[in-house]
């Protein structure tokens, strides 16, 4: 399969959509940088900072309306040191996770578009482009690999196989307490991996997570609650439509490295309550049948010379399993044995529309270390997004998911303003 890094990513969004720069050939030596410490969380939700931070201490500070960098700024390292080795808010330790990444920040613009270039250094030696599969065990097709914080792969009884993710949070300043909390507005005990998880039952039994047709609890902003600290509340969906109608949601960007890099792309999602995917359809989407769970598709062998993998061919070339370039439908009768591994995701750039389509991404890995160049158009009118434009700053919070692990097992920043051609901690350089 061939390899897919800048130059194959490029063509791919390249051929699909008008680009006002190449952004494998903006001189990035010539745009200011910002070298941003992420650091490691562990279950800090918005309950934890907001009433149990520090003791208290810390809480009272937030209640004030204190910025958590005000305090914090300089000690990102220390705190992820801290967390992730485990205590009161990581009661499950990843063995070898570290504790803080440097990541690097530069941004640029043009008439059309906003180019945003973040490079990090990954902790294994290996791109983390692997995800999760669909495995033949002799008679059925079950999910293999989990990411390192589910219990299963704690217990040692699947192995750690999650995609590496780049995010970017995005406030216009509409989003009451994001400018001071930033991510951690988003996080709250009940979500997935967190403190006093939900259930399904637990969900089914929220209105308006039943409204929404949702069985699990993911991020969410306190605005959206009846009770800002209690996930089991919320409004309406007509207040819920309101609030998103005045821009009361957050802009989610999302790179991966698996689902969405192959085809140049990066998705594109809101957090308001839910953490939503935006109106169309994304370039990544399940393979699995809802009725039978066999693969709906496979690898094409006269384009890849195989049908499917097995796991000691992991980490051993490109998996990825594209719709219109290397798959063609499954055959039940294809002679599968056990072992046989086929993507439990399928990604296709085609397939993609609407205002979940917007941003394009070129990725690639090379000696240890990621370089990632998302490309956001200027001024989009999408209901679900925030239009970045000449002059505008904005509120941004970013974070990493290295080591074959999701949700709370990312880095993450405090949050920081981005300006577009104006000063900031963050300032976007106008391309010439």
């Amino acid at each position: 399969m061939r390899p897919v890094g800048f130059a194959v990513a490029l063509t791919a969004f390249v051929a699909a959509s008008a680009i006002a720069a190449d952004p494998a050939k903006i001189d990035w030596s010539k745009v200011d940088g910002k070298t941003v410490t992420l650091f490691y969380p562990g279950q800090s939700s918005y309950q934890w900072l907001v009433n149990d931070h520090s003791g208290g201490k810390g809480a009272a500070g937030v209640k004030k309306g204190q910025d958590c960098v005000r305090c914090h700024e300089g000690e990102e390292k220390a705190l992820g040191d801290k967390l992730v080795k485990g205590g009161p808010l990581e009661p499950t330790p990843v063995k070898g996770k570290d504790g803080w990444k440097d990541l690097s920040v530069q941004v640029a613009y043009d008439a059309k578009n906003a180019y945003f270039r973040f490079q990090w250094k990954t902790l294994n030696p290996h791109a983390g482009a692997e995800h999760q599969y669909l495995r033949y065990d002799g008679k059925e097709w079950k999910v293999y690999g989990y990411p390192k914080l589910d219990k299963s792969v704690q217990e040692g009884k699947q192995p750690g196989i999650y995609e590496d993710r780049m995010s970017i949070m995005i406030d216009d300043g509409k989003v009451p307490g994001f400018a001071k909390q930033g991510c951690w507005l988003t996080c709250h005990d009940g979500e997935r991996d967190m403190q006093k998880r939900a259930s399904k039952e637990d969900a089914q039994a929220n209105a308006l997570l039943s409204a929404i047709k949702k069985n699990d609890l993911r991020k969410f902003l306190p605005a959206t609650r009846t009770d800002p600290m209690d996930w089991k509340t919320g409004k309406s969906l007509d207040e819920i439509a309101k609030l998103k109608a005045a821009g009361g949601f957050v802009d989610l960007i999302q790179w991966r490295a698996h689902r969405s890099n192959p085809v140049g792309m990066a998705d594109d999602g809101y957090v308001l309550e839910y953490r939503n995917s935006d109106a169309g359809k994304n370039m990544f989407g399940g393979n699995a049948d809802r009725k039978t769970h066999m693969p709906r598709y496979m690898w094409d062998a006269k384009k890849t010379g195989y049908k499917s993998i097995t796991a000691d061919q992991l980490r051993k070339g490109d998996h990825f399993l594209v719709r219109e370039e290397n798959a063609v439908p499954f055959d039940p009768n294809a002679g599968w044995k056990e072992g046989d591994m086929i993507p439990d995701y399928l990604v296709s750039r085609a397939d993609a529309a609407g205002s979940a389509a917007d941003n394009n991404a070129i990725g690639e890995w090379k000696d240890g270390m990621w370089t990632v160049v998302i490309v956001r158009p200027l001024g989009l009118s999408n209901a679900d997004d925030k239009a970045l434009k000449d002059g505008g700053v904005y509120n941004v919070g970013f974070a990493v998911h290295d080591d074959n692990i999701t949700t709370r097992g990312h880095h993450v920043s405090f949050v920081m303003k981005l300006g577009f051609g104006v000063d900031a901690d963050i300032k976007a350089v106008k391309l010439p």
